[in-house]
């Protein structure tokens, strides 16, 4: 699908029918390869592939053609899911004109072309609709660490804090909770690759000679660049907390672990006397102390109860129970 999008009235209005000399953007939604080539051919520049939009190195992704500027960037969707993903998208600067190239439809997008329609300053040229739309992507990857950063915060309080008498009866359910730290760390994780991708991008069109910033948009584009710097190092401390959650998390399942083995070792040191004593009363010989006597048995329990609670109080007064 390909929108065009032209700066009408009050904002930037899509317009199929709108001449090439009015457009200020061209938003190619996964575009089949009839639009890709003529927009090609109308535009002067080659669209780049699916497949070479996920190239990795810089001279893939961020290069300069035939006066044209291209900046693939990586940006993370369907983060409402239980499974975000990273998808990239191309932007083309020429002519002062924008040409967007993706195969996702992320909420940046959706959320700037409604705002662009209302707000005509913002988006009187391309490069700054570039810088809208990396402002919209921005604001979405904030959300998203202000997010995981909640989300952490009640883990760790969910791991740290000492459980109640009501709860000491119950265990804590750490699976659960290893599944929310997995989580959380999938998704910051991609949102920090993706604010690399978008620093990479925004440092590449600034130096470029290609393009004709005003200072306004020069302006916008060095905020956004101060806010990727602070953004990814917020993101590199939420990951150093995610893998402190994760070792406190197994920590604690170690010592829960620890906790049900020491039981079952004490209950054994408790009936082992008694199991000493009924076993040599068990014995088939005719001289044992106690056998013939009528109170022989009553006193066999005794001390078979004797020596379990001798080691119990034993260990209590020494506090390791």
């Amino acid at each position: 699908m390909r929108n065009r999008y032209a700066l009408q009235g009050q904002g930037l209005v899509g317009s199929s029918n709108a001449a090439l000399g009015e457009t200020l953007w061209i938003d190619l939604l996964e575009p089949t390869p009839e639009e890709e080539r003529a927009t090609e051919a109308e535009c002067g520049i080659d669209v780049p592939t699916r497949e070479e939009m996920r190239e990795i190195e810089s001279s893939n992704r961020l290069y300069e053609e035939h006066g044209a500027v291209y900046l693939t960037t990586t940006i993370v969707t369907k983060l409402d899911t239980d499974l975000p993903q990273n998808s990239q998208v191309t932007f083309i600067l020429k002519d002062g004109r924008l040409i967007t190239n993706r195969y996702t439809d992320p909420l940046p997008f959706r959320r700037f072309i409604s705002y662009a329609e209302r707000h005509a300053p913002s988006c009187s040229s391309g490069p700054a609709i570039l810088a809208g739309l990396v402002e919209a992507i921005i604001n979405r990857v904030a959300d998203v660490i202000e997010r995981v950063s909640a989300d952490l915060d009640a883990i760790s309080a969910e791991v740290f804090t000492r459980p109640t008498r009501r709860r000491r009866g119950g265990a804590r359910d750490f699976r659960a909770v290893l599944e929310r730290v997995g989580q959380s760390g999938e998704l910051i994780a991609k949102t920090r690759e993706s604010l690399v991708s978008l620093g990479r991008a925004l440092a590449f069109v600034q130096q470029s000679t290609a393009v004709n910033l005003t200072s306004d948009v020069r302006t916008r584009l060095r905020t956004l660049s101060r806010d990727v710097i602070a953004m990814s190092d917020h993101a590199s401390f939420l990951g150093n907390n995610v893998s402190f959650i994760l070792d406190a998390t197994l920590g604690m399942i170690n010592i829960d672990q620890n906790n049900i083995l020491k039981i079952f070792s004490v209950v054994t040191v408790f009936l082992l006397p008694p199991s000493v004593i009924g076993a040599i009363y068990g014995m088939n010989f005719d001289h044992i102390p106690w056998v013939h006597e009528s109170w022989g048995f009553m006193g066999a329990l005794g001390l078979m109860v004797a020596s379990a609670v001798l080691p119990y109080l034993i260990f209590k007064r020494r506090g390791w129970l």
